[in-house]
This record gives C-alpha cells, structure tokens and sequence, in this order.
C-alpha cells in the first residue's frame, strides 16, 4: 500500500489504483481504501464510516450504468492528494451522461483515506458524444486520458 508523504510518481500511482477500483464497480474492493472511520461528502450526500461506503457505491452503480472513469492527478502535498475526474454512464432509460468533479482526499499514516470531498456535475451527452470505450473494468494503458481528450 502506499502511504504518504506522496511525491509525484507515488502520487500517480495511487490515483491510478483508486481508478482501476472504481472501474471494478466492486463496493468491497474500492472499500477497503478508505479508513472504518472515513468521512466523505459526495455532492450534497454525507457518508460515514466503510460500511455506508459500500452502501453508497452500490446504490451508485445501480443507477449509474455501463460506468467508465477516468481519475487525474490535480496536485499533492504530503497526505492530501487533489484529484480531478470525469465518468461516463447511463441511466435505465438508456439517457448517457458526462460527470465532471474533483476530489479532495486526506490520507492516514497507514495509506487508507481518511476524508474524500466530492463536487460532481452531470452533463446529459448522446451515446454518439461518449469518449470513454473500453470494456467494463480497468481502463487499458493506451486509453487517452483526461488532458489528451482535451476534458
């Protein structure tokens, strides 16, 4: 696990691991990130604790389909990471969406996620607008991310 003090490259690599968990759309496995006692703002929901996490994220993907992430580095500072990011998804009724926020993420001594503060906006797209193709899961290597798609 990497823990802080990040520097660039450790930085990097783990917002990459945490998107690679959110793309999983396993709430178990992108639980065990964060600390028992997390606490998150996600838009205007407040969740506390890992186990409302993992309530939270699968009553996300639940209404969150065919979901595909992509996270970028924003910039850190020994245990807090700033993070910007945009998701692809549909709802039911087949209606596509763009979600755009940033994240603020404070770090325990021991790597788990102590706090995530979330602003998320929606933009309705049309299936044809969507830029985020690739299987369900991890996004590949050579998948341009946020800056190459000009996002």
């Amino acid at each position: 696990m990497l823990v802080p003090p990040f520097n660039q490259q450790t930085a990097l690599q783990k917002v990459r691991m945490a998107e690679d968990a959110w793309n999983s759309c396993d709430a178990q496995r992108v639980s065990r990130v964060y600390s028992e006692d997390t606490r998150w703002r996600n838009r205007s929901e407040f969740v506390n604790g890992r186990a409302e996490v993992v309530t939270f994220l699968q009553r996300k993907w639940i209404k969150e389909l065919d979901y595909r992430l992509i996270k970028e580095l924003w910039a850190w500072h020994e245990d807090k990471l700033a993070v910007r990011f945009a998701y692809e998804w549909h709802d039911d009724s087949g209606n596509w969406f763009r979600s755009y926020g940033n994240e603020n993420w404070h770090f325990g001594a021991d790597g788990l996620m102590i706090q995530r503060f979330a602003c998320i906006n929606d933009l309705p797209i049309s299936a044809d607008q969507r830029l985020f193709h690739w299987p369900a899961g991890t996004r590949p290597d050579d998948h341009p991310g946020l800056s190459e798609l000009g996002l």
